[in-house]
Parts: C-alpha cells; sequence; structure tokens
C-alpha cells in the first residue's frame, strides 16, 4: 500500500519538519496518523520527501523526520485537456477525472455552444478557483507527485494558439472517420486534447482547428458526456501508462 500523500506550499529544507494548518488537521484527525507511521510530502511540482511522524501535536499538527527525499521527472509528452465548460458541477467532474487519469494541464475553453460562459468577475473567477481546487484535491487522492495547472480560460482565438504552439492537438467529435489511437504521439512537446461542450463542437470551431493543425479523431461508437469523455480519452491514448509502470 503506496503511502498518504499531503501538498504543502514549502518542503522542510533540513532532517526536520512540520506539517499544520488543514493539511495536518487532516493527518492527524480525519486520517488519525499516529507517531511511528510514514507518510509523503509534495509540493505538487515533483519534488517529494518521505517522513516519519514524530509527535501528534494537539490533533492538527504532525511533527516529522525527514528519511528520503526525491524528485518526479517531467512527464514527456505533457498532455494537456483543452476542456470546454460545462453547466453545474460537471465542470468539476471533469476536471477530478481528467487528474485522476493523469493529465497535466487544464485549459477552460469558452466554445461556441457553451451554455455557461465565466464571465469576466467574481463569478468567472470564483468558477475557476473551483477547477483549481479539484485539480489540486483529485492529485493529492490519486497520490500524484504533480497538481495539473488549470489556466485561465480561453476563447477559440486562444485555443488556436495552443494548437499552433503544440506538438499535437486531437479533437474529439464523433463525425470522425479516424480513430484516435491511430494517430502517432510525440515524444516530447504538449499533446493537446480538445473536448467540446454538451452542445457540441461546431461546423465552424473544427474548421478553424483544424486548419491550425488538429487532427479530429472519434474515440469510440458512442457519444460520452463532456465530463467523462477526457478521462475515457486519456485511457485509451495509453501515452500515461508508462507513469505508472
Amino acid at each position: 500500500m503506496t503511502l498518504p500523500v499531503f501538498l504543502v506550499d514549502r518542503l522542510p529544507a533540513g532532517d526536520s519538519g512540520l506539517l499544520d494548518g488543514p493539511e495536518g488537521r487532516h493527518a492527524a484527525t480525519v486520517r488519525r496518523l499516529r507517531a511511528g507511521e510514514e507518510l509523503v510530502l509534495s509540493d505538487g511540482s515533483g519534488d517529494q520527501v518521505r517522513c516519519v511522524i514524530d509527535e501528534v501535536l494537539d490533533k492538527d499538527a504532525l511533527r516529522l523526520t525527514v528519511v528520503e527525499r526525491w524528485t518526479v521527472p517531467d512527464p514527456s509528452p505533457r498532455v494537456v485537456l483543452a476542456q470546454a465548460l460545462v453547466k453545474g458541477d460537471r465542470g468539476e467532474l471533469a476536471v477530478e477525472l481528467a487528474t485522476e487519469a493523469g493529465v497535466d494541464g487544464v485549459v477552460p475553453w469558452r466554445a461556441a455552444r457553451c451554455v455557461t460562459k465565466w464571465e469576466e468577475g467574481p463569478r468567472g473567477a470564483k468558477a475557476l478557483a473551483r477547477w483549481r481546487s479539484t485539480a489540486r484535491e483529485a492529485a493529492k487522492q490519486a497520490r500524484r507527485a504533480r497538481v495539473p495547472s488549470v489556466d485561465e480560460p480561453v476563447s477559440t482565438s486562444g485555443l488556436v494558439r495552443l494548437v499552433s504552439s503544440s506538438a499535437l492537438t486531437l479533437v474529439l467529435h464523433e463525425s470522425a472517420s479516424v480513430p484516435l489511437n491511430a494517430v502517432p504521439l510525440p515524444t516530447d512537446g504538449d499533446v493537446l486534447l480538445v473536448v467540446g461542450p454538451e452542445g457540441g463542437i461546431t461546423d465552424q470551431e473544427l474548421v478553424t482547428l483544424t486548419e491550425a493543425g488538429a487532427h479530429v479523431v472519434r474515440l469510440g461508437p458512442t457519444v460520452l458526456r463532456a465530463s467523462t469523455a477526457a478521462a475515457v480519452a486519456l485511457g485509451a491514448l495509453g501515452v500515461l501508462s508508462s507513469r505508472w509502470e
């Protein structure tokens, strides 16, 4: 069984450390970890330390001894999800499932047929914060060394710029004749996976993205929800399997 992972802003610099705040409270009160047990601290950027618990302090902090340090290498290729905005909590579900499946970054996309638009202001900022919090919690649950980035939302023109800078872009669409796994994957750079909204990607958006260099591909014979398509596609790609060996 793997050790529990706790995310911290800064790893201990020396041979000892203190886990407090919300993570310390979770470790001591929810997980009920005790002296002599081990855990892993992660900064969410690839650096991790394995620690032994020396003492539990006031049910919301742990005194630790560092016994091992390591860094998980940068992923190659890096897989980025351009997820169209979806209404309700389905957007957070999409981020959660994609994070657990191993995605490295998420870009919210304001597609033409999105019901919700995340207008600028407090409401849009709150929605983005929820996606970022979801990615963080899902990465912790999956015991990942890196928390996926969640960028500011982009329009279709912004998405086109991402297509141009990526090593490969795959747009999921039910009309495609090319299967997802038929497109050769690059060995480095970014693989951009584009998932449309509940209403689908418009014909004009497909033309715009393909003219920028994207490949339109079919995931399978059925049509999946916008909230689950990315996770299924990440599994089908197979590019992430080597990270779990």
